[in-house]
């Protein structure tokens, strides 16, 4: 649809809602099980997530305010439906609700039946229920959450008005709180005391352990959710990460949830803020300048090099810079554009980079959701060393060109040159020797390692799952491990070859216009892997619909499709209406095949007519 499309139709189709399935059963009920018939009366809310996925992480935050304002009418369920093979173990997923602070129920679907049922092609995307069992709206990606209260508000004052409207405590039920030493734990650095200070993400504090990585030393932070600067007491952070240790002995913090780099001094125990808002960066936005005036998207681990301190910006698959020397931020490598590709900084693609390691000659990057091992070397081109793409991942030593990893986390440079992998999903650790090109496996039976620190000839592992760090002799023998590899759990898109059309659905919410008062309000760019799948309908341009043609002689990869709309508030009186930007990337496998589809619809927002 393109950026002429009619105004919005979201609520004149009658869809009924189908079944809510899932293997894993329910999190957050307190043991209960529930069908659609259970929640009749309610506007329920469906959130088609998983863990992985920065863009899940974000809408769940954005979902907090609308959960606390309408808890008595909406009923907002997460199905869990895995990207990655380790996704869809139940007990992760129990980790993860835990992890993120998800306050309500959640549903493990592990073999995506109920993403099949409402045909679901991206994560995140929210489906909304009315309380007659009727899907009335859909929305892929972020940013939505205002449209969303708008729908809710008309949702609650028309079902009163029918009497279908039921008012009252809803399924959740608040998990029991574990008494670990850390919960979660992200990243961890060692301290020139000997000890180490670790983000304990899930308790939003940072926590400063002896020597021994067990005996608490001091908590630094309230425990609760916040943005303050302060003392250890009256400082609050959202789900700390990464660590960087400065020359001067404080530490810089990426704050990921308040989109914030924090510096903490152990001298004083005081915290104050070296960059962000505490709002999360949006396309369109000015992606360099102050540091305290720029507003960033995720930044998951930190790093000190070449004079700069180097940031992971997972939010928006890049790597930014803060320069203490004039107090500026700026993107330094990726094009907000997800996926694996080469190349000078400001043309590679990154896919969630959340691991950093600076050696003199190479910045090292975790990019977890390609699976991948990449380096920043000094005149700032970016190269790969182990990974392919979105979608293959696995467990495979060897050659680093067919090795595999899965979604690892962080990485470690070691005293021989060669870097420890912290495999995340494959609860391993594993090295990366530049010198021979091999991939080997040091450790095995790891819960989630996210990090680890060189300790003399130890290294010490953030166990994220067991709630630990963990540490190990590093060995001389590197471990066997059969091979395993993966190809993501979600089925290829059956199309034909030759012309397909690719329409993105985007509906502007009910009372809002597209905003076109600076240009077009719309934003589409078309790519694929491998290239050649595409013969025409490659690049950018402001129509939502485009015509493709697909090579016959390929018979399979993966379209990456990139659409922003943004709209306002359409009431002529006001002056300076409120705008909402909308954005989702998605990744969609495909197939050629002769029986396939000739049209691929993408919904934004609205409903595929």
């Amino acid at each position: 649809m393109s950026e002429s499309s009619p105004a919005p139709t979201t609520r004149r189709a009658r869809v009924r809602a189908p079944e809510l399935i899932g293997s894993g059963g329910w999190l957050n009920t307190g043991g209960n099980q529930y069908t659609l018939a259970d929640l009749r009366g309610r506007i329920v809310i469906l959130d088609f997530w998983t863990f992985c996925c920065i863009n899940c992480l974000h809408v769940l935050d954005e979902l907090r305010e609308l959960e606390e304002k309408h808890r008595d009418t909406v009923v907002i369920i997460g199905v869990h439906s895995p990207k990655f093979v380790h996704e869809a173990e139940h007990q992760a997923v129990v980790d993860a609700v835990e992890r993120y602070g998800v306050e309500h129920p959640v549903l493990d679907d592990p073999e995506l039946a109920t993403w099949k049922q409402y045909a679901v092609r991206a994560w995140p995307t929210l489906v909304v229920i009315d309380p007659e069992g009727y899907v009335v709206a859909q929305h892929a990606g972020e940013g939505h959450a205002h449209a969303l209260g708008k729908l809710v508000a008309e949702l609650e004052a028309e079902h009163a008005a029918k009497g279908t409207l039921r008012r009252g405590d809803g399924p959740y039920v608040a998990p029991e709180p574990q008494p670990t030493t850390l919960r979660f734990p992200g990243k961890a650095l060692l301290l020139p005391s000997g000890g180490f200070l670790v983000g304990d993400t899930t308790r939003h504090q940072l926590v400063e352990l002896a020597a021994d990585g067990e005996s608490v030393v001091r908590r630094i932070g309230s425990g609760a959710r916040g943005f303050a600067d302060g003392g250890p007491e009256d400082a609050a952070f959202n789900e700390p990460q990464g660590l960087a240790l400065l020359d001067d002995g404080t530490v810089v913090v990426a704050d990921t949830v308040n989109h914030a780099l924090r510096r903490f001094d152990p001298a004083t125990g005081r915290t104050t803020t070296l960059a962000g808002t505490g709002r999360q960066w949006m396309q369109g936005e000015a992606a360099s300048g102050p540091a305290r005036e720029v507003n960033l998207s995720s930044p998951w681990d930190v790093a000190w090099w070449r004079g700069r301190v180097w940031i992971a910006m997972a939010g928006v698959h890049q790597l930014w810079a803060y320069d203490p020397a004039d107090g500026t931020v700026s993107v330094t490598a990726g094009t907000t554009n997800e996926g694996l590709v080469d190349g000078p900084g400001a043309e590679a693609w990154f896919a969630q980079p959340s691991g950093l390691a600076a050696t003199p000659e190479r910045l090292w990057v975790a990019d977890s959701e390609t699976s991948a091992l990449r380096w920043v070397d000094p005149d700032g081109h970016v190269r790969t060393a182990v990974g392919t793409g979105l979608f293959d991942f696995g467990h495979r030593d060897g050659a680093a060109g067919q090795a595999l990893l899965q979604h690892p986390l962080g990485v470690t440079a070691l005293p021989d040159g060669s870097v420890a992998v912290s495999d995340t999903y494959n609860h391993a650790l594993r090295r990366y020797d530049p010198a021979s090109g091999e991939v080997t496996t040091l450790a095995t039976d790891l819960r989630e390692p996210s990090d680890a620190v060189l300790v003399g000839e130890d290294i010490v592992v953030v166990e994220s799952a067991r709630h630990r760090l963990t540490r190990l002799r590093l060995p001389q023998e590197a471990v066997r491990v059969e091979a395993v590899a993966h190809r993501t759990r979600r089925a290829a898109t059956e199309v034909a070859p030759g012309a397909l059309r690719l329409d993105v659905i985007f509906q502007a919410p009910a009372g809002q216009k597209l905003d076109t008062r600076y240009g077009p309000s719309t934003r589409l760019l078309v790519s694929a892997t491998p290239p050649e799948l595409l013969l025409a309908g490659e690049g950018a341009g402001t129509d939502l619909s485009r015509p493709l043609e697909l090579n016959p002689a390929v018979p399979e990869g993966v379209l990456h499709v990139s659409a922003m709309a943004a709209s306002c508030d359409d009431d002529p009186a006001n002056e300076y209406p409120a705008c909402h930007v909308h954005q989702q990337d998605w990744g969609v496998p495909v197939r050629l095949s002769d029986a396939g589809a000739d049209r691929l619809p993408l919904v934004l927002a609205g409903l595929d007519a």
